[in-house]
């Protein structure tokens, strides 16, 4: 389909069903496919195929896509390591060859969030090491070697050649205070300190470099700026000596997000911005004035937690390839820069991720709402899976698919979510009974809910339980307006987006007003936490290290966030009531509702304190509540069976709470307080 690129695509490329309250999706999706007889069971107890071993034990995920010469090389994480990561690499003929064992452990920590972790050059590899944040050259048949100083971290590191070296973001922690980032140049056959390029920035990411080496590009911005607020656009000159020279900043008049520079073929300089509220591409042209490329009501890109994302590339001269995103769907538009004709590719994705060019055309990672997943390829008007990871397969009589909500919260405010039924093929629910929800909240807050097959949604489905995604005000995906009206009032619009996402479902009829459960993570467990000390609409609240005292986080967290708390809330210490008055750790007097808390205790994003102090206060005023603090884990768990483990515990919880028993052989679970667990209908005392 051919699009004028002043038009939406929305219409054709996202074709997403919004529910006005009519209908019964749970109905709809539950029919048999044979003539068997399900068996009669309350939900929450149904036996299910999909085990917490199968979610997390065999799973592994696909993350930075790199070409170097003819192949394809790409990170992934291996279970049966742990999690750790290696990389791989793709050969024309797809076959697979590893080349960084997972048991080295690849992984920067540049920002906390890491991110553009290799770099190819020949036959050699360059990779940051986990465990002690050295930058290495790995060649074949000679040990690796290690390029950088201890207290640095690098990552998003390009080949230049001039000197045989590399230009990396660095992010240097060895003096007292906050780490200093500069780009720097780093020789690849030496150990040392490396040259400064640039500095004098709070932070900077994404050096792209010209096909003659003549021009360099990079990102920068400021506190209390995050890179999805406001940044800048730079670009000098290297002349023959390898110097940077002519730094000047592009439109420097112009305020937005911008992000991802990257030069075409001939030389042009592309990069992506939020001029006009959505995330579009633009230009330089000839005479160095800012051309927009696109205007689409979608966002190309995403917000940049993360070094080495990739959200275009060059098909060749004439026409590039973009992957985009609109409330939660995602597809891939092919650009003849010439006329500026759009060609949409790839509608029926969920989330696409690192859109590389390779050697014989444009590859990315994919992931669609069925199970099937991994790397494609672009090829004419369509896609071909070129590399598939291990996952878990799962009938179709036990998947429950994703429909899109909008619904008004409070104001008349629009938000969105996905709501996926509860379907298992051997199973009926009890006679006018309504399924417990579990309303899922992301982190972020920035982030987003998609349609993406997830199998820790099925594993919940397949027992009975209904989920609701959120896509809360300030989730990426709707628009610059939509990411900023959370600014001011985090801790407080999300929570409302989530309590009248519940009472919208409950009005339905879809689910069990008597059985709500929230969960979240990070940010979305300070949502959580909110939810249950602010409001009475949910029943049970689970928390994946979440906030519970924001003066204490911004007080404690790491340097990339250390003001985004002046975006979200307002400046320290002027509105340090405002950051009492919204922590749910000085508001327990209406929280009653049972609550489980899982934490990484090496987490330095979000302390263990801030888990550790809210389950004290709980237990000690006798609500049910569990702590679980899981030894060698951080912001986010990474090794499978902290992962088995937090999510077996989770299902024990709801079981408990809900008063129904759990199908299989699951952990124990110490819950404070258990004798004053309300059973649906009743109030905790």
């Amino acid at each position: 389909m051919i699009f004028n690129p002043g038009k939406q695509i929305l219409a054709v490329a996202l074709m997403v069903l919004v529910l006005q309250g009519c209908g019964q999706p749970a109905q709809e999706q539950q029919a048999l496919a044979d003539n068997e007889q399900r068996i009669s069971a309350a939900y929450g107890s149904w036996v299910s195929p999909l085990g917490a071993a199968e979610v997390y034990g065999s799973a592994s995920a696909i993350g930075e896509l790199q070409s170097v010469g003819d192949a394809i090389y790409f990170s992934e994480s291996s279970p049966a390591e742990g999690g750790k990561v290696g990389i791989k690499r793709l050969e024309k003929d797809g076959s697979i060859t590893s080349v960084v064992a997972p048991a080295f452990g690849i992984g920067s920590r540049v920002h906390e969030y890491g991110g553009g972790d290799f770099l190819g050059i020949g036959q050699s590899l360059f990779v940051t090491k986990g465990q002690d944040q050295l930058f290495y050259r790995i060649a074949p048949n000679q040990e690796a070697l290690a390029l950088t100083p201890n207290g640095t971290r690098h990552g998003e590191c390009i080949s230049y050649p001039k000197g045989s070296r590399i230009i990396c973001v660095r992010e240097d922690h060895r003096q007292p205070g906050e780490p200093k980032a500069s780009l720097v140049t780093i020789n690849l056959n030496f150990s040392g300190e490396g040259d400064i390029f640039v500095d004098g920035h709070d932070f900077i990411s994404s050096p792209a470099i010209n096909a003659d080496n003549t021009q360099l590009a990079w990102i920068t911005w400021e506190h209390p700026n995050m890179p999805w607020d406001n940044t800048q656009l730079w670009l000098g000159d290297l002349n023959r000596k390898g110097q940077l020279t002519n730094i000047r900043q592009i439109a420097p008049e112009r305020k937005g997000a911008l992000m991802q520079p990257l030069f075409s073929p001939n030389g042009v300089l592309y990069f992506i911005a939020d001029y006009d509220n959505w995330w579009n591409l633009y230009r330089l042209d000839a005479k160095g004035d800012i051309e927009q490329v696109t205007q689409l009501k979608a966002e190309i890109g995403g917000p940049a937690w993360k070094l080495g994302q990739h959200a275009y590339a060059f098909e060749n001269e004439n026409t590039l390839i973009a992957s985009f995103n609109k409330e939660g769907d995602a597809g891939l538009l092919r650009l003849d820069l010439q006329t500026g004709v759009i060609e949409v590719l790839a509608a029926d994705f969920a989330d696409i991720k690192q859109v590389v060019q390779g050697a014989d055309g444009v590859y990315f990672v994919g992931n669609r709402p069925t199970p099937e997943r991994g790397i494609y390829k672009v090829s004419g008007r369509g896609t071909e899976l070129v590399y598939a990871p291990k996952i878990c397969g799962l009938d179709p009589r036990y998947i429950s698919r994703a429909v899109n909500v909008e619904f008004t919260t409070k104001g008349g405010d629009k938000a969105h979510g996905y709501f996926y039924p509860p379907v298992n093929g051997d199973y009926q629910p009890l006679p006018d009974t309504r399924p417990p929800l579990l309303m899922m909240l992301h982190g972020g807050p920035t982030a987003s809910a998609n349609r993406a097959y997830d199998s820790a949604i099925q594993y919940w489905t397949s027992r009975g339980f209904a989920v609701f995604e959120l896509n809360y005000r300030g989730s990426t995906g709707f628009g610059r307006q939509y990411r900023q009206s959370l600014y001011g009032n985090w801790g407080k619009a999300d929570v409302e987006d989530a309590v009248w996402a519940a009472g919208f479902l409950v009005d339905q009829g879809w689910v069990n007003a008597e059985k709500l459960a929230i969960r979240g993570g990070s940010a979305g467990g300070l949502s959580v936490l909110s939810a249950l000390a602010f409001h009475d609409k949910f029943k049970a609240g689970v928390s994946y290290f979440g906030i519970s005292d924001i003066e204490v986080l911004g007080k404690e967290t790491h340097k990339f966030e250390s003001r985004y708390l002046d975006q979200l809330i307002g400046p320290y210490p002027e509105m340090k009531a405002v950051y009492r008055e919204r922590s749910p750790l000085y508001h327990l007097q209406g929280f009653n509702e049972p609550l489980l808390l899982l934490q990484g205790l090496e987490d330095k994003v979000v302390p263990p304190s801030q888990s550790q102090h809210i389950y004290k206060a709980l237990k000690d005023k006798g609500v049910p509540t569990a702590f679980i603090g899981i030894e060698g884990e951080g912001h986010g768990f990474r090794q499978p069976h902290n992962k088995i483990l937090a999510l077996e515990s989770e299902l024990v919880f709801y079981g408990m709470v809900f008063d129904f028993t759990p199908a299989g052989t699951l952990p124990t679970l110490k819950l404070d307080n258990a004798e004053a667990l309300a059973r649906p209908g009743q109030q905790v005392e």
